[in-house]
């Protein structure tokens, strides 16, 4: 079963990574890709439906992993596409306020879900049994309506959570990186004058992020009122570097086991250097 469902992941990341490739066209590249998902879905059922389970650890670690992060795919290219078709043909602000709107659309999924937000990005395991067992459907977890018309034979209780759960992460870097895009776009308007003096940041551009998410969660800028885009827009032509897709780094920053590794540092070489200068 392992290496069944592991060559078909690997199968699909490389007919998915050639879609990003081939089209330049959120659409296109949506619609294309849904058809390879759903592909993989139908065979990863079918193999499911003619294959025992060894145990319930191994039932239980396909529903919570394996399958939520083929669906998950799916369920983020489909909600690309609803975005794409629906996004209104008005100027910037209108993009932007729309873009916005699907990202408090995330967030109110989040607040809907927030208990069960909390047992799986702690990888609790105590309620796995109930959860990502089929059959097992239990009326007090408050379920989803559509969970008792799903196949019980393919489904749980809270595999396709699990999935909406990893696709609204992938969503959330997606609307972000648009409206980067389009702040991008509008920076002509407010092109930076850097001083006489060249300075280059020669540390990791993942430090710099950190330092720039800490001094805007400080408020340290226009009085608090500089967002993220903005700040990491000055810092690139101040230092005249690339940051990339500044969230999505956020992102991996928050999943590091050490978060603020960089500004730890910082702190700590700085006390040295007042420590030695006291002696």
């Amino acid at each position: 079963m392992v290496k069944f469902i592991a060559n078909l992941e690997s199968e699909l990341e490389s007919r998915l990574l050639f879609l990003s490739l081939e089209s330049d066209k959120p659409l296109q590249r949506a619609e294309e890709s849904m058809l390879e998902i759903n592909n993989a879905l139908k065979k990863l059922k079918s193999f499911v439906l003619r294959t025992k389970f060894a145990s319930d650890s191994e039932e239980i670690d396909f529903f919570k992993n394996r399958k939520p992060l083929i669906l998950s795919k799916l369920i983020y290219h489909n909600e690309v596409y609803r975005i794409e078709t629906r996004k209104p043909s008005g100027g910037e602000k209108m993009i932007r306020k729309y873009y916005q709107t699907e990202l408090i659309k995330l967030k109110e999924f989040f607040e809907e879900n927030v208990d069960f937000y909390g047992y799986y990005r702690t990888h609790s395991t105590y309620l796995d049994h109930k959860y990502f067992i089929r059959r097992k459907l239990d009326v007090k977890l408050s379920l989803d309506s559509f969970v008792f018309e799903s196949d019980a034979r393919f489904s749980t209780s809270h595999d396709y959570k699990v999935a909406k759960i990893m696709a609204n992460d992938l969503l959330e870097v997606y609307l972000n990186d648009e409206l980067l895009k389009l702040n991008r776009q509008g920076q002509e308007q407010y092109r930076i004058s850097t001083p006489k003096t060249k300075l280059a940041w020669t540390d990791n551009k993942t430090s710099l992020i950190e330092l720039i998410y800490a001094l805007q969660c400080k408020g340290s800028f226009n009085n608090g009122n500089a967002d993220i885009k903005e700040v990491s827009a000055y810092f690139e032509a101040v230092f005249n570097i690339e940051l990339g897709d500044v969230y999505r780094t956020y992102l991996e920053i928050k999943n590091r086991t050490s978060r603020t590794k960089f500004l730890n540092n910082l702190q700590n070489l700085l006390n040295n250097k007042m420590d030695s200068q006291d002696e």
